[in-house]
């Protein structure tokens, strides 16, 4: 198995200096369409019940990234140290929008599911960044002492200084575009969405389309390493709402953040090469691509699933 995958780390995609700037565009763009949604109101429901929210950034922030790490480290035999980053990286995402369409579909808690992806987008310039050094290095550092692999060196400062720039930005411009011009907001919140789900699935089309017999070959693989860890990640959110002695409503919603991230974002961030340099990861780092872009497709199947159940659990 470890052997395959090794294959998948010779995929080199190079947008060269205008395709990026077209690829910063789409996330500015998206970013952006995303902070639309993001109301000042559902900032204030945040604090008028703090135990959910809490516990959701807990596990958001906390939970998932470290058991991810965990996971990772205990299956360092059969896979290779860009898929295992490759999970460190999803993990560090915030939650994906699609999350509040599925908390309704549960019957979940829809203000919770809302306020809590509107605070991880909020912080993800933030946190992202320093989840995925933080456990990124830690995998390293564990993996270059029990293999022979040089350790690898994540950049965090060039990294958050571009995270910065591509989310920061557009989320604070998006807030004050919601705020300022509410009734245009609400015209162009929908399509901006849509819009934004068709330029993305079209860049990783046409990004993945010459390699997509190596996909093919490693499909297996990668669909049970994507299915355990997405797994892993739902039941982090479940079984953390429990613990936390939540309503069973509450519980569905953090079930769902928890396991819907905002893995387009981390496709994107991959394919920039002033946060992952091509001189300091060799270009070959094909397994985190491969991991993430497979994890956007399965994450609305799984969570398609885990919603129709729950709205059948009362």
């Amino acid at each position: 198995m470890k052997e395959q995958l090794e294959t998948l780390n010779s995929v080199t995609i190079n947008f060269g200096e205008g395709g990026m700037t077209i690829v910063n565009i789409i996330l500015a763009f998206v970013m952006f369409g995303v902070a639309l949604g993001i109301k000042p109101r559902t900032i204030k429901d945040i604090f008028k019940k703090p135990k959910s929210i809490i516990t959701g950034a807990i596990l958001q922030w906390l939970a998932l990234p470290a058991i991810t790490f965990a996971v990772a480290l205990a299956l360092s035999p059969a896979i290779t140290p860009m898929i295992a980053l490759g999970m460190i990286l999803v993990a560090s995402c915030p939650g994906g929008n699609i999350s509040n369409f599925l908390s309704s579909l549960s019957k979940g808690n829809i203000v919770l599911s809302v306020s809590l992806t509107a605070l991880t987008t909020a912080m993800a310039p933030i946190i992202t960044p320093i989840n995925f050094f933080f456990w990124g290095s830690m995998y390293s550092h564990f993996i270059s002492i029990k293999s022979d692999i040089p350790m690898l060196v994540i950049p965090f400062i060039p990294m958050l200084e571009q995270i910065l720039l591509l989310l920061g930005l557009p989320i604070v411009l998006g807030l004050l575009f919601a705020h300022y011009f509410p009734a245009a907001t609400k015209k162009i919140i929908k399509p901006s969405q849509i819009i934004s789900v068709l330029l993305f699935v079209g860049m990783v089309v046409v990004s993945f389309a010459q390699n997509f017999q190596i996909f093919i070959d490693n499909i297996f693989y990668v669909f049970f390493i994507v299915m355990l860890h997405n797994g892993t990640a739902l039941a982090t959110g479940y079984f953390g709402g429990k613990a936390a002695g939540l309503p069973l409503n509450d519980t569905k919603s953090l079930t769902i953040e928890t396991g819907i991230q905002n893995s387009g974002l981390g496709l994107i961030l991959l394919f920039n090469p002033h946060i992952f340099p091509p001189e300091i990861w060799h270009g070959h780092y094909g397994g985190m691509l491969f991991i993430t872009a497979w994890w956007g497709i399965w994450h609305i199947l799984s969570g398609l699933c885990v919603a129709y159940y729950f709205r059948r659990k009362h």
